[in-house]
């Protein structure tokens, strides 16, 4: 989405003290939907790959800019010379595309309050700055690092934001976008949009079409297709959330993106807890809470800590000649870095219990199909072998 980059100036006075580094330093993958930005946020030169784009999408969103001041929320000036959590920005492009990373430490779940941020660029463009404006939703999803490799391909759960569970919001909902052929003709659309039918797609939408294109307008000419892609087409699948905007022109074209209510990535002006510029607003997001966490049947999922964070466009929408709707990402923070999560013994996945997943964890720790954790070492002997099996089985069956 073509939209002005205003950067909300946001940090604490915690993060300064924090011996944990509170803000994000690393990113796995990325992987934008086709999408304006695209080949542009982060930058592609000819003979980039997946990972030295990934490379690239690190120096924009991990660690910290330089701001001039900071002001508490009760007004107190704490430094003038301080660090911006806003480092940079990557877009996510059309519905799907996505960006996993992760801090230096797991972020902890602390009971009754949110435990990190991620920012974005949305902002409200009526007087008061509270139904909406320029709004690109992103849905939330996190992961613990249950097989200890250190690499995000263990079970993710999505954050449940405030549309979560609105009939018209579609789990399941997979997309396929077919790389465009840049070489033939353009079907133009008005001044703006020089191919109405540029990047096909289809999907197994239930409330819409099922087949679409993504347009290329005239303020970016480049491919819109991640040149780095290996392959013919891209799909991706997620839950997808309704359409927020509309054309609130009389006579030609004026966009505004609705506010939804809470939950998502670039989806209300980010203020963290303290930032410049006065009084917090309620249109304000404040961040995310690991107890949001639900599966893929929508069951609540209890997590003490997650390893691996990643947002994903959550919206399958043009907006005439300004295009479509695209998550920005623009760095994060863990709201409480230095907390050190309260551990169940025995408890390999993190998730609050003891049970069979907990055992069949150690035995593949056992059979050296993942690597070896000290936390599997139950029964205090220095070594993990089948005896820590027998005591975990002997836990669940005591309960």
């Amino acid at each position: 989405m073509k939209k002005i980059i205003t950067l909300a100036l946001v940090a604490a006075a915690f993060l300064l003290q924090a011996q944990n580094k509170p803000y994000i330093t690393k990113v796995y993958d990325f992987m934008p939907a086709p999408g304006q930005f695209v080949n542009m946020s982060p930058k592609y030169d000819s003979g980039d790959t997946h990972q030295s784009i990934i490379a690239k999408v690190e120096k924009a969103i991990c660690g910290f800019d330089s701001i001039m001041q900071l002001e508490q929320l009760d007004g107190t000036i704490i430094s003038d010379t301080i660090t911006n959590v806003k480092p940079g920005l990557i877009s996510l492009g059309s519905y799907g595309g996505y960006v996993v990373f992760g801090f230096d430490h797991p972020v902890v779940n602390v009971a009754g309050e949110n435990d990190f941020q991620i920012f974005g660029n949305a902002f409200g463009s009526d007087s008061l700055m509270v139904s909406g404006g320029s709004c690109e939703p992103g849905i939330v999803m996190v992961s613990r690092d249950a097989n200890g490799n250190g690499i995000p391909d263990d079970p993710w759960y999505e954050l449940a934001g405030s549309d979560y569970n609105k009939p018209q919001t579609q789990k399941h909902f997979t997309i396929t976008y077919y790389k465009p052929d840049e070489n033939k003709t353009p079907v133009p659309d008005g001044p703006f949009i020089t191919d109405s039918e540029y990047v096909y797609w289809t999907s197994n939408s239930t409330d819409g079409p099922r087949q679409g294109y993504v347009s290329k307008n005239s303020f970016h000419s480049q491919s819109y297709w991640p040149s780095w892609a290996q392959g013919e087409t891209l799909t991706f699948t997620g839950t997808k959330l309704q359409n927020n905007a509309t054309n609130e022109s009389q006579t030609g074209e004026y966009w505004v993106q609705y506010f939804l209510g809470w939950g998502y990535v670039d989806n209300r002006p980010d203020y963290g807890y303290g930032y410049i510029g006065g009084a917090q607003q309620s249109n304000q997001n404040l961040g995310f809470n690991i107890d949001w966490a639900v599966d893929d049947e929508g069951n609540a999922v209890h997590l003490n800590k997650v390893d691996f964070i990643k947002v994903y466009s959550a919206m399958l929408q043009q907006c005439g000649y300004i295009g479509e709707t695209s998550t920005e990402v623009c760095g994060g923070i863990d709201l409480h870095p230095d907390v050190v999560p309260q551990e169940l013994d025995g408890d390999q996945n993190g998730d609050g219990i003891i049970d069979i997943d907990d055992v069949n964890i150690v035995i593949n720790m056992i059979l050296n199909k993942i690597p070896v954790s000290s936390s599997a070492d139950v029964d205090a002997s220095g070594i993990v072998d089948v005896d820590d099996v027998n005591t975990l089985i002997n836990v669940i069956l005591t309960k």
